[in-house]
């Protein structure tokens, strides 16, 4: 089968990525194997590419957000039948018995693994996962639509989640990518106002148009003290500045797996019982109430399509902010 190879971890302007044959997978017990039409393009998946997250399988085929249709049964799996369309997410699997899964956070489980970094991902033309940890899809959304949605979007609810945010509320969104643009929809659903901060005028021009209420730049201070904010971007020094928009009480999530160094700031901004947490993974509840929650509203996202064999571009096009919403591979 064609897929795209993760030799060893580079900057993506090298396009690291090795469009080739591989031989295709064939399920285990428990397992099915899924014919991949779409994957979604994460910055998780950058991460992974230039080994800001370190290299946990090598080689390794990146993407986590596949959306296609089940080809094969391993022995044993019955939850799905053959031509079912499914998704995958990022969480692929986890032990079941570690203290965090019995007390049901098993995206803090002490023995996963994850799709697209620990183990092979969608980037391919074919993929294996187990068939507890895979989503029915429904009808409502095409393949290139529903992509974004298995961890841009479910990422974004559980920060939404997180955040505490209540109707009425106020939150603040630093940067405005693929998980913003999903959750800003959500949040609005919840009748919330999102104050979008952002570096692109186009990432501003999409949140102004999908109901934020303000938009400025990453670092400029919003109009009311916000309620809550989650930073969606990677970068460090918003921290202090989102921290300094919250009213006392208030909540910071930060949403990303990895984020440059966090500048020291003064105590004073953190004072007043203001809070901040990160995400760490996501739950498949949180999969499973998200998706449903989405087809009820439902959910408009806005991608850019690329051919599989050219994921290098569209990697570099998400580094340099030029995707507006979500970029996607097509594979079929």
């Amino acid at each position: 089968m064609k897929a795209c190879l993760l030799r060893a971890p580079a900057a993506v302007e090298t396009n690291p990525l090795e469009f080739t044959d591989v031989p295709a997978p064939r399920p285990a017990a428990g397992e099915v194997l899924v014919r991949v039409n779409c994957c979604g393009v994460c910055r998780t998946d950058l991460h992974v590419v230039e080994g800001e997250l370190e290299s946990r399988k090598s080689p390794v085929i990146p993407g986590h957000q596949v959306v296609g249709t089940v080809e094969e049964l391993g022995e044993g799996a019955n939850r799905f039948r053959v031509g079912a369309r499914v998704g995958i997410a990022w969480l692929h699997h986890t032990d079941g018995t570690c203290h965090y899964c019995r007390a049901g956070a098993e995206n803090l489980c002490d023995d996963p693994s994850f799709t697209g970094w620990t183990v092979d991902g969608g980037y391919a033309e074919k993929i294996v996962a187990p068939e507890n940890f895979v989503y029915p899809i429904s009808d409502n959304f095409r393949d290139e639509q529903a992509a974004p949605l298995l961890c841009a979007g479910i990422i974004g609810f559980r920060s939404l989640r997180l955040s505490g945010i209540e109707p009425h509320g106020r939150l603040g969104f630093y940067g405005f990518g693929a998980a913003a643009h999903v959750a800003i929809q959500v949040a609005r659903h919840w009748n919330v106002e999102v104050y979008a901060s952002t570096r692109d005028e186009r990432h501003r021009r999409l949140a102004r148009e999908l109901g934020a209420v303000w938009t400025g730049g990453t670092l400029d201070a919003p109009p009311k003290p916000l309620d809550a904010a989650i930073v969606f971007a990677p970068a460090g020094e918003i921290v202090p500045a989102a921290l300094a928009a919250l009213r006392k009480g208030g909540t910071l999530v930060l949403g990303g797996i990895h984020m440059s160094p966090i500048p020291s700031f003064s105590y004073d901004l953190l004072y007043g019982e203001r809070v901040i947490r990160s995400v760490a993974n996501n739950t498949r509840q949180d999969g499973e109430d998200f998706l449903r929650l989405v087809a009820e509203i439902p959910i408009e996202t806005h991608v850019e399509i690329f051919p599989l064999a050219e994921a290098n571009r569209a990697l570099n096009s998400l580094k340099n902010d030029a995707i507006e919403g979500a970029a996607v591979l097509q594979i079929r």
